[in-house]
């Protein structure tokens, strides 16, 4: 269904969203998880959002269930940083609400980075490693695990192993201002 969407077929995403609802809504309820309480955007909001966004995607070249999440997953993590930096300049940086990460996430533990401040660090390790940063992007917003996400970067899983465990280092260090990655 996937191929069939990118070759044109419009009706293609309507099949697939039903199919793929339930995990759109686990993804979803993992973003929202790491929340404020009382957050303004929903779940459902969520979902819609990133279907929504998903429509103009007809020119990616699917390859399959856990590309398509990857990308989902994706959208709705822009999403969400659009809808924090919209807040945080609306209240001129101030009030800014921070997002839970896991425990195992960083190299060492953290109280609740701020979702802006990771994306910012995420952005900042694409620059400099786009392979490690789609491993981050797969492996904790996409909820993928090694062997799913070794697959859809077509590499080996020791491969996404290794890059996991350095972007996690390189992340906390950018978002903790230490500068040891560097070295």
């Amino acid at each position: 269904m996937l191929q069939a969407w990118r070759r044109g077929d419009p009706e293609a995403l309507g099949r697939i969203i039903p199919l793929m609802q339930r995990e759109l809504r686990l993804l979803a309820h993992r973003y929202m998880a790491r929340e404020r309480a009382g957050h303004t955007l929903q779940t459902s909001a969520l979902v819609n959002e990133a279907y929504l966004r998903l429509l103009d995607a007809d020119q990616v070249d699917w390859k399959d269930r856990a590309h398509f999440l990857a990308i989902a997953a994706n959208l709705m993590r822009r999403i969400l940083v659009d809808h924090a930096r919209s807040r945080s300049n609306r209240k001129r940086g101030g009030d800014r609400k921070e997002a839970s990460l896991e425990v195992d996430f960083l190299a060492a533990p953290t109280a609740d980075p701020d979702l802006v401040k990771l994306d910012d660090a995420l952005t900042a390790l694409a620059a400099f490693d786009g392979r490690k940063a789609r491993v981050v992007e797969l492996r904790y917003f996409g909820g993928l695990d090694l062997d799913e996400t070794a697959e859809v970067l077509k590499v080996p899983r020791d491969t996404v192993k290794r890059d996991w465990r350095l972007a996690r280092t390189w992340i906390y260090c950018e978002m903790t201002g230490s500068r040891d990655h560097d070295q």
